[in-house]
């Protein structure tokens, strides 16, 4: 027969009490917390799932930051870079204005006035910065005032780096949030962006040398696979011309022929895949002189606007001012593509971003969720839970009084 001590089942009944104690206890913590796990030991691998749940959360957060900086910061620069295309679109058309055979001095100085308010514009333009101070167009070296004019000569001079600086907006994904601008504003391929065609300064007729490109560009390779080009086109009388290199040697053509011919008004003069279109009579002696483009054969964009403004104060001819002019212009064609170039980089950036923090938005939704499932408790059950386990525990601490009043001599009464 067993025997059961009175102690050992006090000792019991204490037992179950304490164990329905703590499981109140926990369930009124999450009641009041709304957490299902509030330390560790509740559930180690919901756990561990909160705290993974929670670096993805902050890490998102960081780069979601990170995305509207650079998404500020390359709006900045897209504003910036219109209204430098506004700027030199405006350019453009006082220089063909000037062109204009009817203008007179007074007119051409009014010009070169405007167009010197222009370019200082144009250098606080360049000098643009963000909303924390840091310069648009300096690469990384974003503390300086990248672009520095002499007030005397007007030339433009670039402190900053040829560095791009980049954000990070993802896990291994960065984009670049501003532009060096010794590539936007300075380094910029002279004439065409493939050679410059340039009437000499001493020449006596009036030829002017209008557009120019290269309309073979096979042909085109293979005379500069040598080396780049430095070539001169001589006229002698009623048209005639020649075409000699920088040795004064003549220019063949693919049979080995000397290039030559006879210009007539209007005109253009093609050879090794490069055409040149002019208009006037040039006297015998004048010259046009052909250079390919090469790393130092560039022009700046403020230079280019620094020789118009020379050009229209000069008082020359109407023939040497258009073939000054003329060849400005296709420099600052050359500047105005790099500016329409960057915009749409920094367009293409701007959109990229955009996309990206709306992945992260729905990405976020969906690991907040996640989040919730694990961390957060239902309201509903844990308050049914507390009802039921704290009805329980007073049953059976009524139980454990009941029984601890009883004894032998209540058996023998009953």
């Amino acid at each position: 027969m067993l025997r059961i001590s009175t102690s050992w089942m006090y000792q019991q009944s204490v037992n179950t009490m304490l164990g329905q104690q703590d499981t109140l206890d926990q369930t009124e913590n999450e009641v009041s917390t709304g957490d299902a796990i509030n330390v560790a030991s509740d559930n180690p691998v919901g756990a561990a799932q909160i705290v993974g749940l929670n670096h993805i959360l902050a890490e998102n957060t960081q780069y979601t930051s990170n995305i509207t900086s650079a998404n500020t910061r390359l709006s900045t620069e897209s504003s910036t870079l219109s209204t430098v295309s506004n700027l030199l679109n405006s350019v453009n058309d006082i220089g063909l204005s000037a062109m204009n055979g009817t203008m007179s001095s007074s007119d051409l100085s009014n010009m070169a006035t405007e167009l010197t308010q222009y370019r200082d514009q144009l250098v606080q333009l360049a000098n643009t910065t963000d909303a924390n101070g840091q310069a648009l167009f300096a690469g990384t070296s974003t503390t300086t005032t990248p672009f520095v004019m002499n007030s005397s000569t007007g030339a433009v001079t670039y402190t900053g780096n040829d560095e791009q600086a980049y954000t990070a907006i993802g896990s291994g994904l960065q984009i670049a949030n501003g532009d060096a601008g010794s590539s936007l504003f300075m380094n910029i391929p002279a004439g065409n962006g493939s050679f410059v065609a340039t009437a000499g300064s001493s020449n006596t007729g009036t030829l002017v040398v209008g557009a120019n490109s290269v309309t073979d560009s096979a042909a085109f390779e293979a005379a500069t696979a040598s080396g780049p080009l430095d070539d001169t086109i001589t006229f002698g009388a009623n048209g005639t011309y020649a075409v000699t290199d920088a040795a004064g040697n003549p220019v063949t053509d693919s049979s080995g022929n000397p290039i030559t011919g006879t210009y007539t008004d209007g005109d253009s003069i093609s050879f090794d895949g490069m055409s040149v279109t002019m208009s006037g009579t040039p006297a015998s002696g004048d010259t046009v002189n052909i250079q390919s483009d090469t790393a130092s054969n560039t022009q700046d964009v403020f230079t280019t606007l620094n020789n118009m403004i020379t050009a229209l104060q000069s008082g020359e001819s109407s023939t040497a001012l258009s073939n000054q002019l003329n060849n400005q212009l296709q420099s600052l064609g050359q500047a105005m593509n790099s500016v329409s170039t960057t915009e749409v980089a920094v367009g293409s950036r701007i959109s990229t971003l955009q996309q990206q923090q709306s992945d992260y938005s729905d990405l976020n939704v969906t690991y907040q969720g996640a989040l919730s499932d694990v961390q957060n408790v239902d309201m509903a059950t844990a308050i049914s839970n507390l009802s039921l386990q704290s009805t329980a525990l007073q049953a059976s601490q009524q139980v454990f009084a009941k029984i601890q009043g009883t004894s032998l001599f209540d058996y023998l009464q009953s």
